[in-house]
């Protein structure tokens, strides 16, 4: 069944996609444009002979790359959703469907994402030892060096030097990306694809691909793949947007806090990946769970929707 019904009068799906393109460019590019100057009025013109140190997250410019990066995801992911439903002359809240949350089912999301974590770590592993054919070792070498620019990033942006810091990053970790890439993805990409194809399926399956691809991160695009799939169907069932972003901000917000109890204990933060270690029945009971809390989510989902 598909929760998200079109409206006939609204515009092809394929265009809005394309539109939701055109907004994310344009919506980087200007507010880009406006971190640069803010940028500049924090460190002056020399920054721009330290540029490379700016993009790489220098400790020195963190707070710079900081405002960088919540900008640019106001801009590329927060912004082009408003701005396609307003295109489309709707009201935000029902273009993308934000019904209120019921209690039971939030119970349920957070139960999903705690009790799967055992399985997704599996899949972080097994994604992890991806080896490719010799002919493709110069992309597999690209690929790594990519990766471990990537965590270096991520070291330096969850990196707490105070209390403030902490909030900041659970606001630009957490907070930021549950609202844009649920509104971006699920609520623009996912609701489009399945207006073209008619298909919430493979609607939420090309949806969590995109979603995957676009953080560039190779060794980590199996996870994220299943988590975006996983935040589609919490939506599809559930017909509001409330809970994907739930489970978003639920999962990001564990690594932001985890990062920060590292810290408070003088651990190294590059350990923070490594794998708790399940016996394999741990992560195929974790598997098995998970799968009964989709359906017991499913259910309970469109039993609220029919007493409403």
């Amino acid at each position: 069944m598909n929760f998200v019904t079109p409206n006939k009068e609204e515009i092809n799906p394929f265009l809005q996609l394309l539109l939701l393109l055109f907004y994310a460019v344009t919506g980087g590019l200007v507010f880009g444009i406006i971190a640069i100057v803010i940028v500049l009025l924090m460190y002056g013109l020399g920054i721009v002979s330290n540029l490379d140190m700016l993009l790489a997250g220098d400790t020195k410019y963190i707070a710079g790359f900081k405002v960088i990066q919540i900008l640019s995801s106001i801009g590329t992911f927060i912004l082009p959703p408003i701005a396609l439903a307003l295109t489309e002359r709707k009201k935000v809240t029902e273009f993308y469907l934000f019904k209120q949350p019921k209690f039971l089912l939030i119970v349920l999301v957070l139960a999903i994402m705690i009790l799967s974590m055992p399985f997704m770590e599996w899949t972080v592993i097994w994604n992890q030892k991806m080896v490719l054919p010799d002919f493709l070792h110069k992309i597999e070498q690209w690929m790594k060096e990519k990766e471990a620019i990537a965590m270096k990033m991520t070291i330096q942006l969850i990196t707490v030097r105070s209390n403030f810091d902490f909030i900041v990053n659970l606001f630009m970790i957490a907070v930021i990306p549950a609202i844009g890439e649920e509104l971006m993805f699920r609520g623009g990409v996912q609701r489009s694809l399945n207006r073209a194809f008619e298909n919430p399926h493979l609607a939420i399956w090309l949806s969590a691909i995109i979603f995957s691809a676009i953080h560039m991160q190779f060794y980590g695009f199996v996870p994220r793949m299943l988590l975006g799939a996983g935040f589609g169907y919490l939506y599809y069932y559930s017909g509001s947007i409330w809970y994907a972003m739930l489970a978003h901000f639920i999962n990001n917000a564990y690594a932001v806090c985890a990062a920060f109890y590292m810290q408070k204990h003088h651990m190294p933060l590059d350990k923070a990946d490594e794998p708790i270690g399940f016996p394999w029945y741990g992560y195929l009971i974790s598997a098995i769970i998970t799968i009964a809390l989709f359906k017991i989510f499913k259910d309970s989902a469109t039993r609220e929707r029919k007493l409403g």
